[in-house]
């Protein structure tokens, strides 16, 4: 089992920057992926970035150029740097840990970018 916790999400101003991060404890070893997606009201969960053990990444069209991902395997935390942020990226924010067997999903953490 793997459990998840994001943070970071808040109120800000387009333009802006937000930092959010994904805890990941337990059976930490067995993640192969950790990947952050992004939810708007009315629409389907879309993946936002993604980081794999092995450090490749890969991003959604939408915030190449704005969002980075990136990791601290000393604190088994994934983090997503959000850069010239949007309305349109409002949305609440998972994290997903994926190992062999299964799938985990954080709780979630709300963005909102105000014009």
């Amino acid at each position: 089992q793997v459990q998840l916790v994001e943070s970071g999400g808040g109120l800000v101003q387009a333009g802006g920057s937000l930092r959010l991060s994904c805890a990941a404890s337990g059976s930490t070893f067995s993640i192969n992926a950790i990947g952050w997606y992004r939810q708007a009201p009315g629409k389907q969960r879309e993946l936002v970035a993604r980081i794999s053990s092995g450090g490749s990444v890969n991003y959604a069209d939408s915030v190449k150029g704005r969002f980075t991902i990136s990791r601290d395997n000393a604190k088994n935390t994934v983090y997503l740097q959000m850069n010239s942020l949007k309305p349109q990226d409002t949305a609440v924010y998972y994290c997903k840990a994926v190992s062999v067997a299964a799938g985990y999903w954080g709780q979630g953490t709300q963005v909102n970018v105000s014009s």
